[in-house]
C-alpha cells in the first residue's frame, strides 16, 4: 500500500496531528515496548471482546506502534488487518514489528480516521485500544469508521473510565502540579477521558449510526517501570511539559512529589497503579 506523505487531516484535528506526528508520537515510538507493557493486563479482555475470526477483515483505529493490529492479524490468518494512525514514527515501528514477526496480512497507513477515505463496507470489525478518544468531532469520526464496516459489522474499543478510577492519572497530575490548581479539558473535549461517560458514549455512537452499544468495566494495574527511578525517567519524558511555568523550587517540589508517589507504588512486579477502562461494543446499523 502506498502511504501518502501528506495525509488528509480534518482542520479540527490539526493540533492532535501536530502532537502525534511530532514530539509526542516520536516519544511513544521510542518507548513502544514500555507503553504496550503499561496496559498489557487488558490485552486478554480486549482481544476476547474483539472476537476476531480467521477470515475477518479488521480495521485498527489509532493503531500506534501496532501491537493490537498484529494481534488481530494473527487471529485473522485468512483475512487482513489495517492499522491507521496520525504518527509516522509510530507507524514505522509498527511496520518493523510486522516484518520482524513475519505477520504478512497487516498493513499500516497514516491518516486521520475522522476523514480518511476508507473503502466502503470493507471491514468486518473495527477495534481501537485507547486510540479513539482524541477526535474533535467524534460523531463524524465514528460515522466515517462505520461506513468502512459492512452492515452488521462490529466496533470494539477500549477507553479510559473517569479520572477518579485511574489512580495513575491523579497521582501524576497532582505531583507535577506542585500545588497549582489542576484543570483538565472541558467534558467531551478531545483527550484521554473524552469517552469516559457511558451516556456520552451511547449518545455519540448512536448519532453515528451504531446500535446495541454496551460497556463492560474492567480494572487492572498499570505498569510504569521496573522501579521508582526507572518510572521517574519514563514519566518525566512523557509529562515533563507539566513542569512548564514552575520556578526552580516548584520543579523540585514536583519531582520530589513524583518520586515519592512512584516509590510508594513499587512492588515485586515493578511500579504499579490502579486503572479502570470501559470495553465498548457496538454494531453498525
Amino acid at each position: 500500500m502506498t502511504v501518502s506523505s501528506t495525509p488528509r487531516v480534518d482542520p479540527a484535528n490539526a493540533e492532535q496531528a501536530r502532537a502525534w506526528d511530532g514530539r509526542e508520537g516520536a516519544y511513544w515510538a521510542e518507548h513502544a515496548d514500555r507503553f504496550d507493557r503499561a496496559v498489557r493486563r487488558y490485552r486478554t479482555h480486549f482481544l476476547a471482546a474483539a472476537d476476531v475470526s480467521p477470515t475477518d477483515r479488521v480495521l485498527d483505529i489509532g493503531c500506534g506502534t501496532g501491537e493490537t493490529t498484529l494481534a488481530v492479524a494473527r487471529r485473522a490468518g485468512g483475512g487482513r488487518a489495517l492499522g491507521v494512525d496520525l504518527s509516522a514514527a509510530m507507524l514505522d515501528v509498527a511496520r518493523q514489528r510486522a516484518a520482524a514477526e513475519g505477520v504478512h496480512n497487516a498493513e499500516f497507513v497514516q491518516g486521520d480516521a475522522q476523514v480518511h477515505a476508507f473503502p466502503e463496507a470493507s471491514f468486518d470489525v473495527a477495534v481501537s485500544r485507547t486510540g479513539s478518544m482524541f477526535f474533535a468531532d467524534p460523531v463524524a469520526a465514528f460515522r466515517n469508521i462505520g461506513g468502512a464496516l459492512r452492515p452488521g459489522g462490529r466496533l470494539v474499543q477500549l477507553v479510559w473510565q473517569e479520572p477518579e478510577g485511574n489512580e495513575w492519572f491523579l497521582a501524576f497530575s497532582r505531583a507535577l502540579a506542585a500545588g497549582r490548581p489542576m484543570s483538565g479539558p472541558p467534558p467531551g473535549a478531545p483527550g484521554p477521558f473524552s469517552l469516559a461517560d457511558p451516556a456520552r458514549v451511547r449518545e455519540v455512537l448512536g448519532a453515528a449510526g451504531f446500535t446495541d452499544v454496551a460497556l463492560e468495566p474492567h480494572r487492572e494495574a498499570m505498569w510504569f517501570g521496573a522501579d521508582a527511578a526507572d518510572a521517574e525517567r519514563f514519566t518525566l519524558g512523557l509529562l515533563g511539559w507539566m513542569l512548564d511555568g514552575l520556578d526552580d523550587e516548584g520543579r523540585r517540589r514536583a519531582t520530589d512529589d513524583l518520586r515519592a508517589t512512584l516509590t510508594a507504588h513499587e512492588s515485586d512486579d515493578g511500579v504499579l497503579y490502579a486503572s479502570a477502562v470501559w470495553i465498548v461494543r457496538a454494531i453498525r446499523g
